[in-house]
C-alpha cells in the first residue's frame, strides 16, 4: 500500500492509498484473496473499456497504465489551481509517495528551481500561455514549463535563490495546522507568507532585468521577447530554409 497523490490531496492535505504491486511476485499476490480479487477486478474493467490501449493493458491488471513511480524526492506541481491563487502551490514529496496523473513532477529538483517555478515571473508566463480547465490554471510541462525562457540565467545567480526560496518553505512550517489550499487562500495568507514569495518575485526579476518589472504585462512582454529568440535558431535551420534560385 502506497500513499497516492493527485492535486485535491496534495492542496487539501488528504490522504489515500493505492496498491502497487510491479515488484509483488506470484506466489505472494496468491496468498492474499481480496488482493487477487481486486486484481480479476481491474482485468475485467479495462476488458470492458472502449479504449483499445486499455483493453491491451487488461493483460497486465497488476501494472499501471502510466508507471510514474519516483525513487527520489520529487517536486510537485498540481495540475489544476484555482485562478483567486496568486501563486500555484507547489512542494516536495518523497518515495514512497506515487504521484496520480493530475500532478506534474520533477525529480531531484532544487530549492533554486522551486523558487523559480512558484514566482511571480512564472505565474505570468502560466497565465498567458497555458492551459485552462473552466476558470482555473492547468499547469502543462511541454506547454508551460518546457516553453519558459530561463536560458538568460546565469549559473552563479541561481544561488542567491536558494535562501529565499527556504524562507517560503519555514514560512509555511510555521502554520503546521494549515494546509496548502488554506495557505494560498488570497484572503488568508499569512503575511510571512506573503513576505516571503515578495522576496523571491523581487529576486527573479532581476535576475531577467536589473530594474526589475512593475505589472504582470511588463514582465509577460519581456518573457515573449526571450522567447522569441530562444526559438529563432531553430526557426532559422538549413532544413526549414527553401533554398532561392540565382537567375
Amino acid at each position: 500500500m502506497h500513499p497516492y497523490v493527485g492535486s485535491h490531496e496534495f492542496l487539501n492535505g488528504s490522504i489515500r492509498y493505492i496498491l502497487y504491486l510491479a515488484n509483488a511476485s506470484p506466489d505472494f499476490l496468491n496468498i492474499l484473496p481480496r488482493v487477487k480479487d481486486r486484481i480479476a477486478e481491474v482485468r475485467v474493467f479495462r476488458q470492458k473499456s472502449k479504449s483499445k490501449p486499455t483493453r491491451e493493458l487488461a493483460k497486465y491488471p497488476t501494472s499501471f497504465h502510466v508507471n510514474v513511480v519516483p525513487a527520489n524526492p520529487f517536486l510537485v506541481i498540481p495540475e489544476v489551481s484555482s485562478e483567486r491563487r496568486e501563486y500555484v502551490p507547489i512542494g516536495w514529496m518523497e518515495p514512497p509517495t506515487i504521484p496520480s496523473n493530475l500532478v506534474r513532477i520533477i525529480e531531484n529538483a532544487n530549492k533554486s528551481l522551486f523558487a523559480l517555478l512558484t514566482s511571480a515571473m512564472h505565474m505570468s508566463w502560466l497565465r498567458h500561455v497555458g492551459g485552462r480547465l473552466k476558470s482555473d490554471y492547468r499547469y502543462s510541462i511541454g506547454l508551460v514549463y518546457n516553453t519558459f525562457p530561463v536560458h538568460q540565467i546565469k549559473v552563479d545567480n541561481w544561488e542567491k535563490l536558494e535562501p529565499l526560496a527556504e524562507a517560503v518553505l519555514a514560512a509555511r512550517a510555521a502554520h503546521p495546522g494549515a494546509t496548502l489550499a488554506d495557505l494560498y487562500d488570497p484572503d488568508l495568507m499569512p503575511p510571512d507568507l506573503r513576505r516571503a514569495h515578495s522576496s523571491i518575485d523581487r529576486a527573479v526579476d532581476r535576475l531577467y532585468r536589473p530594474k526589475g518589472f512593475t505589472s504582470d504585462r511588463e514582465r509577460v512582454e519581456h518573457l515573449f521577447g526571450l522567447y522569441e529568440k530562444m526559438v529563432a535558431p531553430l526557426q532559422a535551420s538549413p532544413r526549414g530554409r527553401k533554398r532561392i534560385r540565382k537567375r
